[in-house]
């Protein structure tokens, strides 16, 4: 039976990337099932110095390959072009921490894609600053812990966050409307393992109630954006975003509900996109094979 794998790579723009890769694959007698690839010099000069190449495969090889076997195999080419790159056993599930405070549409919403087996990944824990959505958490199975915050706790409480990280091997951490601010201390030991979701009325109607904000403009779409952490506030690398429009008879409630329905999208669009190695940080952008 063939066992399948996904391929990630991204390296300085060169001749004879896909056919050194193409080449190992065949090597080791592998069939490809999906190949995506961008290179960003597309985009600008064709000779700049500056131009990335990225790369997704899927493939299925012989059977009793591992991905161990094929990383000790693949680590040399991937030397020889300045590779970032991995290789794991396609379908494995990521390890995630989920952190919400008081809203839990976004926490409900990952639950139950988790649960039907729409997201790839494994809830190892549900950290809050506050007690409310501990009976959801529970009720899932899923430890939760309840991690105070205050300015003078805020220390010590982003210790214990990083200490459930490590302890529980967490490989994505998601802030699913936790409305606390991360230190630039926890940003950099979480750089591209941790995704936000906010509305995209940013920089616009900042603050409380934007919902409210945004009807006294009159506005004519509501949505929200999906991005990886970063120590700028809300202005991360974007990962997935999600508009709908709305007109004069949308009210405060019906602008706040439709919001909701972008940012559960955006997001669970976000972490699964992560969570099956389709995308790649790249400076402040992202490359996202969908």
């Amino acid at each position: 039976m063939a066992t399948e794998f996904i391929l990630t790579l991204d390296c300085p723009e060169t001749a004879g990337i896909v056919h050194a890769v193409t080449g190992y694959l065949l090597e080791h007698g592998a069939d490809i099932i999906d190949n995506r690839q961008f290179g960003d010099w597309q985009h600008h000069d064709a000779a700049a110095e500056t131009g990335h190449f990225f790369m997704r495969l899927h493939f299925r090889a012989p059977e009793g390959t591992t991905a161990a076997r094929l990383q000790a195999d693949f680590a040399p080419l991937a030397a020889g072009y300045g590779m970032r790159w991995n290789i794991r056993d396609h379908g494995a599930r990521r390890r995630v921490l989920i952190m919400v405070s008081k809203f839990e549409h976004c926490l409900n919403d990952l639950l139950f894609r988790t649960r039907i087996g729409e997201l790839p990944m494994d809830v190892v824990a549900v950290v809050s600053n506050h007690e409310d959505h501990r009976g959801l958490a529970e009720w899932h199975g899923i430890p939760f812990f309840h991690v105070p915050v205050t300015a003078a706790t805020k220390p010590a409480a982003e210790a214990r966050l990083m200490e459930l990280v490590d302890s529980l091997d967490v490989e994505l951490v998601v802030l699913a409307r936790y409305m606390q601010v991360l230190s630039d201390d926890l940003t950099r030991k979480l750089d591209g393992r941790a995704i936000n979701i906010h509305h995209s009325f940013l920089p616009s109607f900042k603050g409380a109630k934007p919902y409210h904000q945004a009807y006294a403009r009159g506005v004519k779409t509501v949505g929200a954006t999906a991005h990886y952490v970063n120590s700028e506030l809300d202005e991360g690398p974007i990962i997935s975003q999600q508009v709908v429009e709305v007109d004069h008879s949308y009210g405060p409630d019906d602008l706040v509900a439709a919001g909701r329905d972008t940012e559960c999208k955006a997001l669970s669009n976000a972490v699964r996109w992560h969570c099956e190695d389709r995308v790649f940080l790249q400076g402040n952008r992202t490359i996202v094979f969908r």
